[in-house]
């Protein structure tokens, strides 16, 4: 088997996130000889926390520069890396820092990058990565010929490592970082609570444009549709998805749920996302949106319609009811 190098970008404390956990249970599952590259301000948190993996090298280009992601130093950084590992394989997690850097990488080494990959394994003694095209809808096996071969993980494809942590030997890697044109001043984010979306949250809880239409007394009642929403994603810690229908509402003049963005957006045109429960409310299934649920293990829904899409198939389990109605009492007894 070929030998790898695992790229990883620590967090602000120097550890390690999930999605580059997840990509080294990937990469032990090929069976190379590995080598993990760490990027950031630290790397011996990292490297002790994946001491126990069996990496015949841990290498790290570390300092104050590579601390934020920035094109010019995360390039720099994985290019040093990958020149000292001289691996033929290069897998990396697909966060949105090495989704920007590393296909320059590829080109500057003259090797070839492949992107949004859900798995990875041995095939005919050789490694093929399997990825999905077309929102989801064909399902592809590529090998390639050409080396280095970087491979970007998309996360929740796989468990994280788990493995035990240890006392890791870290060789620095210099290099000199590239002048930078700009400069990081602070973070601004939105509360935790005011977060609508949460990638590792167990339950997906999906508006449809239902909620911003007349109701049975004739009236829209956007406002209270709003709060019942807000008040499940808190109580619930679940994550918010949105039909086309609903998020291109904005655009239209028509009631909206102010919170609701395209960055919700869940189907064809939209995110695929991954959680074991969904749960859909006023909307009403149609194959375009539904392809957005691939991978949501267990599926429920609530609408008025006895023969909506999810009635035909598409759902687990059809509760034939008001949704607001139903999330009312389900608030209340969340409590």
């Amino acid at each position: 088997m070929e030998s790898i190098l695992l790229l990883a970008h620590t967090e602000p404390d120097g550890t390690l996130a999930k999605p580059a956990l997840e990509a080294l249970t990937a990469a032990l599952a090929l069976g190379g000889e590995l080598t993990v590259g760490l990027v950031g301000i630290a790397a011996q948190p990292a490297a002790d926390r994946i001491a126990g993996a069996g990496a015949v090298r841990i290498l790290a280009v570390t300092g104050e520069a590579f601390t934020q992601a920035r094109y010019a130093t995360d390039a720099a950084a994985a290019e040093a890396l990958c020149r000292a590992a001289n691996a033929a394989m290069v897998l990396a997690p697909a966060t949105s820092r090495w989704a920007r850097a590393l296909p320059g990488v590829a080109y500057r080494l003259g090797g070839r990058v492949d992107t949004h990959a859900t798995g990875l394994a041995m095939q005919n003694g050789a490694p093929a990565v399997t990825r999905w095209f077309y929102r989801q809808r064909m399902e592809a096996v590529l090998t390639r010929q050409q080396r280095p071969w970087v491979v970007l993980l998309d996360a929740g494809c796989v468990p994280a490592w788990s493995g035990a942590a240890g006392q890791a030997t870290v060789e620095p890697v210099a290099v000199e970082a590239p002048a930078a044109r700009t400069t990081v001043t602070g973070i601004q984010a939105p509360k935790a609570d005011e977060q609508t979306i949460r990638p590792d949250a167990p339950l997906l809880f999906v508006a449809g444009a239902g909620w911003t239409k007349k109701q049975a007394d004739g009236a829209v009642h956007s406002a209270e549709a709003e709060t019942l929403i807000l008040g499940f994603l808190r109580t619930a810690n679940a994550s918010l998805g949105g039909s086309k229908s609903l998020v291109d509402l904005s655009g239209e003049g028509e009631a909206v749920l102010r919170f609701m963005t395209h960055l919700n957006q869940i189907g064809q045109t939209g995110s695929t996302p991954r959680h074991p429960k969904g749960l859909s409310t006023c909307c009403h299934g149609e194959e375009p949106h539904v392809v957005g649920w691939r991978f949501v293990n267990q599926r429920r829904a609530i609408n008025l319609d006895a023969n909506c899409g999810w009635a035909r198939g598409k759902a687990d389990v059809l509760y034939v009811a008001d949704a607001f109605a139903v999330m009312r009492e389900v608030n209340r007894l969340l409590g």
